[in-house]
């Protein structure tokens, strides 16, 4: 997902224009348990739904594969949920393995939409979003016409990576930007860090008056197996540089040989596993009755 400007820290940066990275589901859900535990930890911060004499309807900005979607209808089992998506390769996954009616008679479905232009065109009950709106530079600018849709007492919550700082990503970053790669990765390590200060997400939230909460986590996760940390960047920050270099093997395995190779050096291994420090930001928002 793109868009063509960005704001930072309440800065405005110019986003080149790039196609949108290309996703691979199953590397994706190779760590689905670390992946899904910050949306546990969302999930039990959100309030219970306004009853409004109608199912709860629910929309999930960047679903990917589904699997935390299928999260919200164990939560609300009677509610019509929608997973937004712009990815083809994920919205596949997500509907072969959840798309249909649901145990508590609701209704999973899934549509493919870019959501940093995505608006609401009917009141909902809750919009959420995990691990997405880091790729969205003008996810900010979006929190009005969001906010506005929600029905009175309904929630506006997500929860984005905010590890952009740590060697898995300045250095993939420092790569990208090296004379062998400059001109063909140039920008790509950093092509998703439009984050905003925790106290920005609060602020802003609080000026549309939402009662807001927002705080940081820290999980120091154990990942198995030989080069986990490379592993689970394959399936996240590494996939623009991947789609960049699709067609050109020799040139991909080069570059993911070098990124490897110092990625074992930041990231050693100890004796039950390599711990990968990984900070997010979780932000819930309600809105008024």
């Amino acid at each position: 997902m793109h868009s063509d400007t960005a704001s930072t820290s309440s800065t405005a940066i110019t986003v080149t224009p790039q196609a949108p990275p290309v996703w691979d589901p199953q590397q994706y859900l190779r760590h689905s348990g670390h992946r899904a535990r910050p949306f546990h930890d969302l999930l039990a911060r959100i309030p219970e739904l306004p009853d409004t004499g109608r199912r709860p309807r629910i929309a999930d900005l960047g679903c990917g594969p589904g699997n935390v979607t299928a999260l919200l209808a164990d939560r609300w089992p009677d509610a019509h949920i929608t997973g937004l998506d712009l990815s083809p390769e994920m919205l596949a996954r997500a509907e072969h393995e959840h798309a249909g009616s649901t145990p508590g008679g609701g209704t999973l479905d899934f549509r493919h939409a870019d959501i940093a232009r995505w608006m609401p065109a009917e009141p909902f009950d809750l919009i959420v979003s995990n691990a997405a709106l880091q790729w969205v530079p003008s996810h900010p600018g979006s929190f009005p016409a969001w906010v506005n849709a929600l029905a009175p007492g309904g929630t506006f919550a997500f929860q984005v990576p905010d590890n952009y700082t740590a060697p898995s990503h300045s250095l993939l970053s420092a790569l990208c930007e090296t004379p062998r790669w400059r001109d063909r990765l140039g920008g790509q390590g950093k092509r998703y860090v439009h984050l905003l200060e925790p106290a920005e997400y609060l602020a802003r939230l609080i000026e549309l008056g939402c009662t807001t909460d927002v705080w940081e986590t820290t999980y120091h996760q154990l990942l198995q197996g030989p080069d986990p940390v490379f592993d689970w960047v394959k399936g996240t920050a590494l996939r623009p540089v991947l789609t960049a270099l699709h067609g050109d093997p020799k040139a991909t395995e080069e570059f993911l040989e070098q990124y490897r190779d110092v990625l074992r050096g930041a990231y050693p291994p100890g004796p039950r596993g390599t711990v990968f420090p990984f900070r997010r930001i979780f932000v819930v928002a309600h809105k008024e009755d």
